[in-house]
């Protein structure tokens, strides 16, 4: 029997984790979730997904400061990242810098909203 990939998915808007879980579980990955950066590295940490989807804008820790805390972790920098965001609608509004980003050359990014068709593309290339 095929693993099923494990996905990490770290967002703290609830209605859309519910539909992308259920979006990727409808492919049979297994997902878990986690509201916030924090939690999501410690999820990492514990679970060991296969990848891991990151919300940018989220509350006391930022997606970029995450995938920064990822990608310095011996066990965890191998995994791929995907960074979603909404930030091109919320620059002004965050106080995030736009050039925060640009230091993670290995991420993807998607920009929220995102079809499920483009969601689970990107999804199976970054899990190749």
């Amino acid at each position: 029997m095929e693993k099923t990939a494990k996905v990490l998915l770290v967002d703290d808007d609830k209605d859309f984790v519910t539909a992308t879980k259920t979006i990727l579980e409808s492919r049979g990955y297994q997902v878990i979730t986690a509201p916030q950066g924090e939690a999501g590295l410690v999820k990492a940490s514990q679970e060991k997904p296969d990848l891991i989807i990151l919300d940018v804008i989220m509350p006391v820790k930022d997606g970029f400061s995450v995938a920064e805390q990822l990608r310095g972790d011996k066990q965890l920098s191998k995994i791929p990242v995907i960074m979603l965001t909404g930030f091109s609608h919320k620059v002004g509004k965050t106080s995030i810098p736009v050039s925060r980003g640009l230091d993670l050359k290995d991420e993807y990014y998607l920009e929220k909203p995102v079809t499920p068709e483009k969601l689970l593309s990107i999804v199976e290339k970054k899990l190749e």
